[in-house]
């Protein structure tokens, strides 16, 4: 991953952070995106990322304008991008939510990975290299109750992962997509509920993402599930 671009959305924590001190120790010259200045600017400094991107991964206009405009002036190529950035907003059953609630899971869990993509594809496609990761969740596999738009998004990146490689396979750019289980970071909290704790660090992920990266470019990862070892599902 020597000097290597990597983007990686939702970088200045959870996941995202964890990835981004991955691939920075292993060479690779990191851009964290995320909306928070003042959380990027400590995640920089923690990672050792190469430099940040303030902006709402919602956006559509935010990819074009500052994405795409950053990357391209300081770096002049994109070799790794990870669509991580997510969450689940709000927990509970479609009855309880309103139009605006379900719009903003949609648009940060999934409108946020294609936005990325749509950016940065052709970037890659004139360089005919590059690897896409996007993250999508276990609840694209499995059914638990109060999850279900949420679980909408991520089935829908993981249909997206799937659609996309076959688009863009042939200018040798692979796409893959992970699948975490329970996590041990504040994914909860966010959604207004209390964290786990689960065995799953961030840092596997992180290290998940890096193995796909790393991988010679004729082997393409279509998607990886990781889970920790505590984390039952029945039936799997």
């Amino acid at each position: 991953m020597k000097d290597k671009v990597v983007l990686i959305t939702g970088g200045s924590q959870g996941y995202g952070k964890a990835a981004a001190e991955c691939f920075s120790e292993a060479g690779a010259k990191v851009v964290i995106l995320s909306r928070s200045e003042d959380r990027l600017k400590k995640a920089m400094e923690a990672t050792g990322a190469d430099s940040y991107i303030a902006m709402d991964v919602k956006n559509a206009d935010d990819w074009e304008n500052i994405a795409r405009k950053h990357i391209q002036e300081k770096y002049g190529r994109i070799d790794v991008l990870i669509n991580n950035a997510g969450g689940a907003v709000k927990l509970g059953d479609i009855a309880s939510m309103s139009a605006a609630t379900i719009d903003e899971i949609i648009a940060l869990n999934l409108c946020s990975a294609i936005y990325g993509a749509n950016t940065f594809a052709g970037m890659m496609m004139k360089q005919k290299s590059g690897t896409i990761i996007n993250v999508a969740s276990a609840c694209a596999k499995h059914a638990w109750p109060g999850w279900s738009v949420y679980a909408a998004a991520k089935w829908g990146v993981l249909g997206f992962s799937k659609n996309l490689y076959v688009d863009l396979q042939p200018y040798q750019i692979r796409v893959s997509c992970i699948i975490p289980g329970a996590g041990a970071t504040n994914f909860m909290e966010h959604a207004g509920a209390a964290n786990m704790n689960v065995r799953l660090q961030a840092e596997d992920i992180g290290q998940a993402m890096l193995y796909i990266s790393s991988l010679p470019p004729h082997v393409v990862v279509e998607e990886m599930i990781v889970w920790g070892s505590d984390q039952c599902v029945v039936p799997l």
